[in-house]
């Protein structure tokens, strides 16, 4: 038991392993807090507290040991590192996660049929309607789609039309509707 006091209080601790606990730890909590935000905003009430409850217990057991070693300057590096790290790999592992629901709105001035038929052979609901854009009349395609197949949607989208405008937006909730079988 006096080894482990020894090596908790020895400076190779305090400036190597200490440093990188804080680092790894704040990136678990930020990336945690990232994936809470976005679950919060879609409405993922079960999920978002749990997320909320591990990012906190991370939080406190590196703060406690940032105002256990006030005086160590690397600490306050470490924690400001895992910060910004935590945020990026945050959001790419809600990207690659993928959960939810986009709605994708297409503006073509070509003729919209092939693409609206392409979306339909895909498995993908469509509704479309012609409109006036400030260059003259124009077709609005709307599709909403899972998000893990939005690529797929935007190759067809640039194969039938590759100067089409699109943008793409989350949406919160759906009901009924046309979605392609996920495939096993």
């Amino acid at each position: 038991m006096a080894d482990i006091a020894a090596i908790y209080h020895s400076e190779i601790f305090k400036i190597v392993i200490l440093t990188l606990v804080i680092f790894f730890a704040r990136i678990c909590d930020v990336s945690l807090s990232t994936l809470r935000i976005i679950y919060t905003s879609r409405g993922l009430k079960f999920l978002a507290p749990l997320i909320g409850f591990f990012e906190v217990l991370i939080w406190l057991i590196a703060m406690s040991q940032i105002i256990n070693n006030l005086t160590n300057f690397v600490l306050y590096i470490a924690y400001a590192g895992g910060f910004a790290a935590g945020n990026f790999i945050g959001i790419l592992i809600e990207e690659k996660m993928a959960i939810g629901t986009v709605i994708i709105r297409i503006i073509t001035q070509k003729e919209g049929s092939e693409l609206i038929e392409s979306l339909k052979c895909g498995g993908y609901g469509v509704t479309y309607t012609p409109a006036q854009g400030a260059m003259g009349p124009v077709k609005i395609i709307f599709t909403i789609v899972k998000r893990k197949d939005i690529n797929h949607v935007l190759e067809i989208v640039r194969h039938c039309n590759p100067l089409a405008f699109f943008t793409i937006e989350d949406v919160r909730s759906v009901r009924k509707g046309l979605f392609p079988l996920t495939k096993k």
